[in-house]
């Protein structure tokens, strides 16, 4: 009988090394490399072995494209790039009690009007399921399931049944037989997402994999597997709050851009085909320290509301604090209206927080964020109906974004009346928003009643 060899794979990478070191040699990374014993396969089971095949020019290559299936979620449909396409394997990754088994519960009751679907768990029982499926009225004819753990077995039920479509919870509780390690690991992962991708290419069926991540926020497992897969998504979301957002980050078969927007509630989760009456229907009027921006998340402009705190600071150091914003851009931005405007700040705690529980990472936001601290700060409400869109650079002038107009017919939709922007943003047909031009924080701070006398002398000093 051979020898079992021990090797040694890296969590971020997955590439292989016959001997343990700090550092990865294929990717650099830390204390990434894990011991693994392989028994020497007799075997091609789990493999994707195509069929011979020879060198053809591109241009004589067919390729037709194949209608894609609806799941009957129009959100889930805009982040796969309009459907799911038949053989394709997705990846949807998530904190756990996110809703990912929620969500693809509910797709595979839809996907259940065009055929058979196999829902493969190796979490949960036949009986849990079947109780969420109650709740979620998910109880379809076509929607088959089973409660296994070996993969081997699994897909032998899959090629008898001939599902088009395969969900298997999660990529990280199966295993095979044919490794000797711990489901979860490295090797199994890796053996797993091989073996659901190869019958994917071999049956036609779409495969979706459920996997989990780290305390990072990144998916457990080799980094080979977001290659392995055609499609990588994300459930995001604070567990608290109801607002869930599904985004791509790999797609071969459709744009990244887009994002999914779904509200949690006691009968499953339900589209928001309006996101910008959630973030704004609490907000209170007349309240200092609040400004209104429209971001654009993909495709999709979204009006949020940017929440400053500024208090006087109780120890040494003031605090900075921002949830939904990059900290490091909310410390350049403090920097900005330090220097060039000369607020007080360097004595004062600064809390920033995006009302809904969205996270951002449009430069748009920097006006209204500046806004927002130097209005908690003087504790002087900005004028309502009035969307504040721009990016702040380090001399404080204020730079044009992109898509415009979309942001300003968004915001126009929702009763606002006027915009303050660059002066280079012109105006569009349709949007009926004024235009208030700003170059800078000091004129846009003016048009907003934001300076004082003694700032505006500090401001002249330091110049």
């Amino acid at each position: 009988m051979a020898k079992a060899k021990t090797v040694y794979f890296c969590n971020e990478c997955g590439g292989e090394s016959v001997r343990w070191m700090g550092r990865c040699p294929h990717c650099g990374a830390w204390n990434s490399l894990v011991e693994q014993k392989l028994q020497p396969e007799t075997t091609a089971a789990g493999r994707a072995v195509l069929p011979p095949a020879k060198a053809q020019p591109l241009r004589e290559v067919k390729a037709e494209a194949a209608a894609r299936y609806q799941s009957g979620i129009a959100e889930l449909d805009t982040v796969l790039g309009g459907g799911l396409p038949p053989g394709c394997t997705v990846l949807l990754g998530g904190e756990p009690g996110i809703g990912k088994s929620t969500l693809l519960l509910q797709a595979a009751a839809n996907f259940a009007q065009y055929g058979r679907v196999l829902y493969i768990s190796g979490e949960e029982s036949p009986q849990q399921i079947r109780l969420r499926a109650e709740r979620l009225n998910a109880l379809a004819d076509g929607l088959y399931l089973l409660a296994q753990t070996d993969i081997d077995e699994a897909l032998a039920e899959a090629r008898a049944l001939t599902p088009l479509l395969l969900i298997i919870d999660s990529v990280q509780a199966l295993f095979s037989t044919g490794i000797e390690s711990a489901p979860g690991s490295v090797s199994q992962v890796r053996a797993v997402a091989a073996a659901a991708t190869a019958f994917a290419r071999e049956s036609g069926a779409a495969v979706l994999l459920i996997g989990h991540v780290t305390k990072e926020g990144v998916l457990a497992g080799p980094r080979v597997l977001e290659h392995m897969v055609d499609t990588v998504l994300y459930f995001e979301g604070e567990r608290y709050h109801a607002l869930r957002l599904l985004r791509a980050v790999k797609n071969r078969f459709g744009s990244t851009n887009e994002i999914g927007v779904f509200e949690m509630s006691a009968s499953g989760l339900l589209p928001l085909s309006s996101p910008s009456a959630y973030f704004l229907s609490s907000r209170r009027q007349g309240a200092a320290g609040s400004a209104v921006s429209c971001v654009v998340q993909g495709s999709r402009p979204l009006l949020i509301e940017v929440q400053a705190l500024v208090t006087p600071a109780s120890f040494g150091n003031p605090r900075r604090l921002a949830a939904g914003f990059d900290l490091n851009r909310l410390l350049l931005i403090l920097a900005v209206l330090e220097r060039k405007l000369g607020l007080p700040l360097g004595s004062k705690d600064v809390y920033l927080n995006l009302a809904g529980g969205m996270r951002i990472d449009d430069p748009a936001a920097d006006l209204a964020v500046a806004a927002a601290v130097a209005s908690s700060l003087r504790d002087i409400p900005i004028e309502e109906g009035l969307l504040l869109t721009g990016e702040l650079g380090l001399l404080g002038e204020i730079r044009s974004v992109g898509q415009m107009a979309r942001r300003c017919r968004e915001a126009a939709a929702f009763g606002f009346s006027a915009v303050l922007c660059p002066p280079e943003v012109q105006e569009q047909a349709g949007d009926k928003l004024r235009r208030l031009p700003a170059a800078d924080l000091e004129t846009a701070f003016l048009i907003l009643g934001l300076t004082r006398a003694q700032d505006a002398a500090k401001t002249k000093n330091n110049h």
